[in-house]
């Protein structure tokens, strides 16, 4: 079985990481790449569900999960604590399938550390005046979490150089296109189509 690769994306807050990564599972079978869905401490926002966008529990059930070591990684983030669960990553790799994490730099540096097969990219946005208004645009937050977000924006930016692929998203479809051409890539790396075609190689080499 073809080990899946692990994806690490990350960007700001507003940067529309978790809108590409939708995207691009739209166009994937799920036997093919999933996203993985991190477990938060933080209250479930119009639209979402518990299971499918963040397995929601409470603060000392996620501490108990710390203490069990059930995390790849795990970070407190605007109050919140955020953590991705090891079994099942691991389990979803062993498959096959690819996995993509929407976590932010402290959670990927700590993926790294266990995992340092994985692959990561970080998103910018096109300028800060944008990043504002795709905030604004939501209408989710107050002014003052607007303006503490800008503010950390500008703190996780400084990290970019610490992935491997950097996608600016001043078009969402040329951004889309780019994400493509990364798993694209990987996928056709010598090593993986090796696995994949190894019986053809065999017969191709044969005497």
């Amino acid at each position: 079985m073809i080990q899946g690769t692990l994806y690490i994306v990350s960007a700001p807050s507003g940067a529309g990481k978790s809108s590409l990564i939708q995207a691009l599972l739209k166009t994937q079978p799920l036997y093919d790449t999933q996203v993985s869905v991190s477990h938060t401490t933080r209250a479930m926002r119009p639209g979402e569900n518990h299971g499918e966008h963040y397995f929601f529990i409470t603060e000392q059930a996620f501490r108990q999960m710390i203490d069990n070591n059930e995390f790849l990684e795990h970070a407190r983030v605007f109050g919140n604590y955020y953590g991705t669960s090891r079994k099942v990553i691991e389990e979803t790799l062993a498959s096959g399938v690819d996995v993509f994490l929407d976590i932010d730099w402290q959670g990927a540096q700590q993926i790294r550390k266990q995992m340092p097969s994985a692959r990561s990219i970080f998103i910018l946005p096109p300028s800060k005046e944008e990043l504002c208004r795709r905030l604004r645009g939501r209408g989710q937050d107050s002014e003052d979490v607007i303006e503490k977000r800008m503010a950390q924006a500008v703190a996780e930016m400084v990290h970019y150089n610490e992935y491997d692929y950097l996608i600016v998203n001043d078009d969402f479809n040329t951004a889309l296109a780019d994400l493509h051409t990364i798993i694209r890539s990987e996928r056709l790396h010598r090593e993986r189509q090796a696995q994949r075609h190894d019986a053809l190689i065999s017969k191709l080499l044969a005497d």
